[in-house]
């Protein structure tokens, strides 16, 4: 018996994200995913690597067919998650370069996170980061999904303040440097974007 994941027509994250879903929910059933471009599939193949599955692929014109099987049981494929992961957010960008990218990869990036387990504990925004968590914020949905799973959200007030954003705060806490400091030095682990 196997499971198809109907990923055609799909952006990034989304192909990896429904088959990472089925993965999570599996009993040792072949997966199938479908994508119809290159991006896609290399991504989610990349992902049954990382899953401990064997996958073959398929082509069948402008599609492919990624055939995935597991080859280790399901206890040996879970490794155990840092349960504790603190992100700070400096810009309203992802990365450096070009804005436009910058801020459809951080759509992408947040979407993402509404995704993650219980791992996530933190995210604090400084600097331009704090626009995200203001009005009109291009992921302010994102942030209230991660607030009500406990994601605890802080944002600098001295940033908020120099952007005189402070009364448009719209998820999330005020926060200081000492407190983000103290979060950051004691999270297991800790992400810089």
């Amino acid at each position: 018996m196997s499971t198809t994941v109907d990923a055609r027509g799909l952006n990034c994250p989304q192909p990896v994200i429904l088959t990472k879903r089925i993965m999570d929910e599996n009993s040792g059933e072949e997966i199938v995913t479908l994508v119809d471009n290159p991006t896609a599939a290399e991504n989610v193949c990349k992902l049954a690597t990382s899953q401990g599955y064997d996958f073959t692929v398929e082509s069948r014109g402008s599609e492919s067919h990624i055939h995935m099987s597991s080859q280790k049981s399901a206890q040996s494929q879970k490794q155990p998650a840092c349960q504790d992961l603190a992100i700070l957010v400096k810009s309203q960008y992802f990365g450096q370069g070009d804005d436009e990218l910058g801020a459809i990869l951080t759509k992408s990036f947040f979407y993402t996170l509404t995704e993650m387990g219980p791992e996530l504990q933190n995210l604090i925004f400084m600097n331009g980061g704090v626009h995200l968590t203001t009005e009109d914020s291009p992921v302010l949905e994102h942030l209230e999904f991660l607030e009500q799973k406990g994601v605890q959200i802080l944002s600098c007030g001295t940033c908020l303040d120099f952007f005189s954003k402070k009364e448009q705060l719209k998820v999330g806490q005020v926060t200081n440097m000492y407190t983000a400091a103290e979060i950051l030095c004691k999270a297991a682990k800790t992400l810089v974007l």
